[in-house]
């Protein structure tokens, strides 16, 4: 009998807790969950919104899709904390460096993905992460990135202009009220990387909240396009429920550092 998938839905998986290890010594606490039943088609290493405002591996986004795309397209999803970020998972070593020493996070989980034998994988920042993404992700291992909510903060014009001399394919899931870079504004700053797809998102706020399902799909659109989507709203076969206190998302908005709710 099938069952909505709701906000607390965890799909099955094969899920194992991780440790990245950064070139600068630091250990970093993440998960890897992969599909149960056959290898990945493709692989999202997932970089979180800003922590001093919440941001972790557990924001709602990058959660559902470890809870749920692994079994719905059959996508690997690395999750991690930043140094100096915590969750449930745990904290990660070391303290927060503006984006700047960061650029050996973000490495050290490319390198675990290829070490794996994770297959085409893709970048997913979400606002901080985003920056993370342009400013330290244009790795030869790295297949393409998808920018959610990019306030373009941390990361300079250079970035950006080697995105466009590189070619790789990029995207930015721009919401129509984001905070800090609305789509018209998008489309007028990523003009400097050709190849980049700004797509806005109508109604949709920073936080995506009560559009997960909408970020996930075209995020699967992207990286899988054999994968039909929308993908399924329901599951027929067995589901467990996570645990929302545990899970609840810190993260805020980063100037009014009001919490937002999870709603789908």
């Amino acid at each position: 009998m099938s069952q909505p998938i709701r906000a607390n839905s965890i799909l099955p998986a094969h899920r194992e807790d991780i440790e990245l290890q950064t070139a600068d010594g630091l250990t970093l606490v993440g998960e890897l969950a992969r599909p149960l039943d056959r290898e990945p088609v493709a692989t999202l290493v997932c970089l979180h919104p800003l922590p001093t405002h919440g941001g972790m591996m557990d924001s709602h986004v990058f959660r559902k899709a470890a809870w749920r795309l692994p079994a719905l397209a059959g996508l690997a999803v690395l999750r991690f904390n930043t140094r100096g970020t915590s969750s449930v998972r745990g904290t990660s070593e070391g303290s927060f460096s503006k984006g700047v020493d960061e650029k050996y996070d973000v490495a050290a989980a490319i390198e675990y993905a290829e070490f794996a034998d994770l297959p085409n994988i893709w970048l997913v920042g979400w606002s901080f992460g985003t920056d993370l993404t342009l400013m330290h992700g244009l790795d030869p291992a790295v297949a393409g990135a998808i920018l959610l909510s990019p306030p373009l903060r941390f990361s300079q014009p250079e970035h950006l202009a080697a995105w466009a001399a590189e070619g790789k394919p990029l995207t930015a899931i721009v919401p129509e009220f984001d905070d800090y870079l609305r789509p018209a504004e998008a489309k007028e700053r990523f003009a400097a990387v050709p190849q980049c797809e700004v797509l806005p998102v109508d109604g949709g706020k920073h936080l995506w909240v009560g559009d997960a399902e909408t970020v996930l799909d075209e995020i699967v659109r992207r990286v899988a396009p054999s994968v039909p989507v929308p993908l399924p709203r329901t599951w027929d076969g067995p589901m467990e429920t996570g645990d929302m206190n545990a899970y609840a998302d810190r993260t805020t908005s980063a100037f009014s550092n009001v919490p937002m709710p999870d709603r789908n």
